[in-house]
């Protein structure tokens, strides 16, 4: 078995030349055009996007979705009204202005009767008795109303005179009733005639000649409270058409 060839050089022989080709074969070349990372996420067995047909039909919006409703807090009423200021306003435009009030002076004009007491009245008060009032208050349903209406209406009287005899109250009454006088409530069941016309008269519509009027009654201090006041509450005397004394009282 000496001098013959090895069992395996075939198979080198083989070898070598295999390799030899691939050294020397040219590179294989892909032909094949790249696409982007994109183009190969696309769907199997779709085309590539730029042999795609085109979309006749508009693409269709995207449906909008409804915002949630907000909650809102309802806003407060307007403080003041219109329509309702509008009516009080109309309604201060349609008020008559008050009437002015009539006064008068001549106490032959007026009913006998009230002539008829007003004249007694001066005559007891100027006698300085004030005990000759007593007739002429009255009584029961008809009662004089003097002050605070006390038990006996002669000793109210005094206790509102600021001698204590009633004498300061016999001269206020004289002076009450040198003034005009107005007719209250004319022609009704409640029709009265009322001294001094300063009770039913507002202060502000005073003239001058009324004013002093006013102060032969008071004082400037009195009169000064009584704007403050807003009207006359001083003595006044009433007297109904049939001539009963209603009532001599102060205040408003």
């Amino acid at each position: 078995m000496t001098g013959q060839p090895p069992a395996n050089r075939p198979f080198a022989a083989g070898l070598y030349a295999l390799l030899m080709a691939t050294v020397f074969l040219p590179p294989f070349i892909d032909d094949r055009p790249a696409y982007a990372l994109s183009e190969l996420k696309r769907v199997p067995g779709s085309p590539p996007a730029e042999q795609q047909p085109p979309n006749d039909t508009p693409d269709e919006a995207p449906e909008e979705t409804e915002e949630p409703t907000q909650m809102r807090i309802p806003m407060p009423d307007p403080l003041v009204q219109k329509s309702t200021t509008a009516t009080k306003d109309d309604s201060v435009e349609d008020e008559e202005p008050a009437a002015p009030v009539e006064v008068l002076s001549d106490v032959s004009k007026i009913p006998a009767p009230v002539a008829r007491m007003r004249e007694l009245i001066v005559e007891a008060a100027a006698s300085g008795d004030i005990e000759r009032l007593r007739p002429l208050l009255g009584k029961g349903p008809t009662q004089t109303q003097v002050g605070d209406n006390g038990d006996d209406p002669i000793e109210t009287l005094k206790s509102l005179s600021g001698d204590g005899a009633g004498m300061e109250i016999l001269a206020i009454m004289l002076d009450v009733l040198s003034t005009g006088f107005v007719d209250v409530d004319k022609g009704t069941p409640d029709e009265l005639y009322v001294w001094p016309y300063f009770a039913e008269k507002p202060l502000s519509s005073l003239t001058p000649p009324e004013k002093v009027d006013l102060l032969r009654l008071v004082t400037a201090g009195d009169y000064a409270g009584m704007e403050e006041f807003g009207s006359y509450n001083f003595y006044r005397i009433g007297i109904t058409p049939d001539g009963q004394w209603k009532f001599f009282i102060g205040g408003d």
